[in-house]
């Protein structure tokens, strides 16, 4: 009897040492891997391409370069990789090929890369629909001007450059519908079609600051601007709120607050930004007399804000004739993409994609291009109305005269040199009767 019972304690003995043996060495095990990778974008733009990596947790990771191939290595420390690679790099001529391997808990993975480039990596922390995240951008050495589609026309000389923004893209989808409509894709949609009414309108050409599904940098967004020599910017966007009932399109300008304040950082280093102050820049950068560096730039500032304002009510105008408007004045905002003071800008939202109706019209190719037209035909009437000096349309657009007792149709056709059929047909009259008030359109002679 006593030898059972010690040969039944030995065994229970032998199967707790095996019990905890295999416990220690599953925690082990486990604990080398307690975070994983969920995720893998990969965004490639004109200029550099953003790899985008989804991790259960915050990641925990070093890496570095290797050259002669060129790759980059990035270790992640107690983490598994849960997504296949194959075909990650099928689309970006940046990335030859991405590959991986995981030892005592940490995965390795390699970026084979086509040359060198300049490199920035930095965490995210849960926003939106995204957890934690860790993003890596490889920039060109060398910006190139590809952010213009080799097809876009050449400037001609008189031609008003008007830079075209399609809000958000890439990893940032801007806000989604409540039938997980993007954004991104709609201002992108709508920007297209404005592109190509503005090509087609001899006197103007556009610049388009994105052309796919990839995000640009909101301060690279101004540079950009100026580096095409943007005479005037728009931004498209679609509204959202917490709940669908809001409705309607808005026009936006920046705040007057915000322009002088960023007048005020422009001014401690005139040295480095005179480039941003438009055409006074040469002598704000050159001067000595502090008084007249300011004076000049508010110039700058105050004609921008004019200009923001003046297309800003024309493309109210146009809106008003084909959708609901949500603000019928234009709005004063704070928008990043509105802040440079020396580029004229206003910024559209076309309708809130969070309004279940407006969100199935936004994705509607008709009314994406009814829009396109209304921000066409208000900037269009700014700028003819009010021409900048040395355009086409300063060569060709209309002064407006409003009409005034005793005043006729050959009476003002005498007085402004230009015959009765021509401000007939400008003016869209089917007869010679005129109203007091009325306001034509005078073309200009010189």
């Amino acid at each position: 009897m006593y030898h059972r019972v010690l040969l039944a304690i030995v065994k229970l003995r032998i199967m707790v040492l095996l019990c905890t043996g295999i416990l220690s060495i599953l925690f082990s095990v486990s604990s080398f891997a307690t975070n994983s990778i969920d995720g893998i974008r990969v965004w490639p733009a004109p200029e550099h391409t953003r790899i985008v990596f989804d991790v259960k947790q915050k990641a925990n990771y070093k890496y570095f370069t290797l050259n002669n191939p060129e790759r980059l290595v990035i270790d992640f420390t107690d983490t598994k990789n849960l997504v296949a690679l194959k075909n990650l790099a099928a689309k970006d001529s940046r990335v030859k090929r991405f590959r991986s391997s995981f030892n005592k808990g940490k995965t390795r993975l390699v970026l084979e890369l086509s040359q060198p480039y300049q490199l920035t990596v930095f965490p995210l922390t849960p926003a939106g629909q995204y957890g934690n995240r860790l993003v890596i951008d490889l920039y060109d050495k060398k910006r190139s001007n590809k952010n213009v589609p080799k097809s876009a026309p050449k400037k001609s000389v008189g031609d008003i450059i008007i830079g075209v923004v399609a809000g958000h893209g890439g990893e940032d989808p801007g806000s989604i519908g409540g039938k997980g409509t993007y954004e991104k894709h709609v201002t992108l949609a709508i920007a297209k079609k404005l592109q190509k009414l503005i090509d087609r309108e001899k006197g103007m050409k556009a610049v388009m600051i994105r052309t796919g599904d990839y995000y640009v940098n909101l301060n690279r967004r101004t540079s950009l601007a100026r580096e095409k020599n943007v005479d005037f910017l728009v931004s498209i966007h679609a509204d959202a709120f917490h709940t669908p009932q809001p409705s309607g399109a808005s026009v936006w300008v920046v705040k007057k607050s915000r322009a002088e304040s960023e007048l005020a950082k422009w001014l401690v280093n005139r040295e480095k930004k005179s480039e941003l102050l438009g055409g006074g820049g040469g002598v704000i950068k050159n001067t000595s007399d502090s008084n007249l560096a300011l004076t000049l730039a508010d110039m700058s500032k105050e004609h921008s804000l004019g200009v923001s304002f003046g297309v800003a009510n024309n493309v109210i105008k146009e809106l008003k004739k084909i959708t609901k408007m949500h603000k019928k004045t234009p709005q004063n905002g704070n928008f990043a993409v509105l802040k440079s003071s020396d580029i004229p800008s206003i910024l559209v939202e076309t309708g809130f994609i969070s309004n279940h109706r407006e969100e199935k019209n936004l994705t509607w190719p008709k009314h994406q291009q009814r829009l396109a037209d209304a921000i066409h035909q208000g900037i269009k009437n700014h700028f003819v109305s009010h021409p900048l000096t040395g355009s086409y349309f300063a060569s060709v657009s209309y002064k407006k005269h409003k009409v005034r007792s005793g005043e006729s149709l050959s009476v003002l056709a005498k007085r402004y040199n230009v015959s009765m059929s021509k401000l007939k047909a400008l003016n869209n009259l089917t007869s010679n009767s005129l109203r007091i008030g009325q306001t034509l359109k005078i073309p200009r002679t010189g």
